[in-house]
């Protein structure tokens, strides 16, 4: 064999060692969902559980999942927030993961109040805060910042119906989502199991991943 064989040898080696090596990396790239840029997050500054002021810029350089509840909420926030947990675990000791949890009836929801829920729920991730404020602040922040729907008012059955979604954010504060299969942006996830429309817990957490990863 000639030197110039020699060298096509090499070459068709190289070639077939990086495509071997690059195979499981495509493969990679089209399994994972792209995520839609929805917009900017609204800014925010409200005091949380331990009385410390944490505004939106705490969660830069983070990714973290937003929700609206009330501590005495008798009926979706204890599953959103048992679901909430499941992604506190999932990602236990990365920094990098953060959570807000904004109360829509801060003059029940005291920094003690919110202090005990946390506790009650096992919270062990230091960036995730339990914020309360000025009440029209945060009803704002819901449905005019997030467009996540929060009624001002209790109804009949003593509720404040409000949204069982979370919205996620990427770490340069934008809220990003997936696509569902008719390729438009989901914008949200479903905390809750709904008639024909399971919960998407499963889904935010691989796209959390892939955020983190970012």
């Amino acid at each position: 064999m000639n030197k110039t064989n020699y060298s096509y040898v090499g070459i068709a080696f190289i070639i077939l060692v990086f495509g071997i090596w690059a195979i499981p990396k495509i493969v990679g790239n089209f399994n994972k969902p792209e995520l839609e840029v929805i917009g900017k997050a609204p800014e925010f500054s409200f005091i949380n559980q331990d009385r410390e002021t944490i505004s939106d810029s705490d969660y830069i350089g983070k990714v973290y999942v937003v929700e609206f509840f009330f501590t005495t909420c008798p009926s979706i926030c204890p599953i959103m927030n048992r679901r909430m947990v499941e992604i506190q675990d999932k990602f236990f000791g990365n920094p990098n993961l953060g959570i807000a949890s904004f109360t829509i009836t801060p003059d029940i929801d005291t920094p003690e109040v919110l202090k005990a829920y946390a506790d009650k729920y096992g919270v062990s991730n230091p960036n995730w805060n339990f914020l309360t404020g000025e009440k029209d602040a945060i009803l704002k922040l819901s449905n005019e910042g997030y467009n996540l729907y929060a009624a001002s008012t209790m109804d009949e059955d003593g509720d404040f119906s409000h949204s069982g979604l979370f919205a996620l954010i990427d770490k340069e504060g934008n809220i990003r989502s997936r696509y569902d299969s008719f390729g438009n942006p989901i914008i949200y996830y479903r905390a809750l199991d709904e008639e024909n429309s399971p919960n998407q817990i499963k889904e935010l957490m691989e796209d959390i991943a892939i955020l983190l990863d970012e």
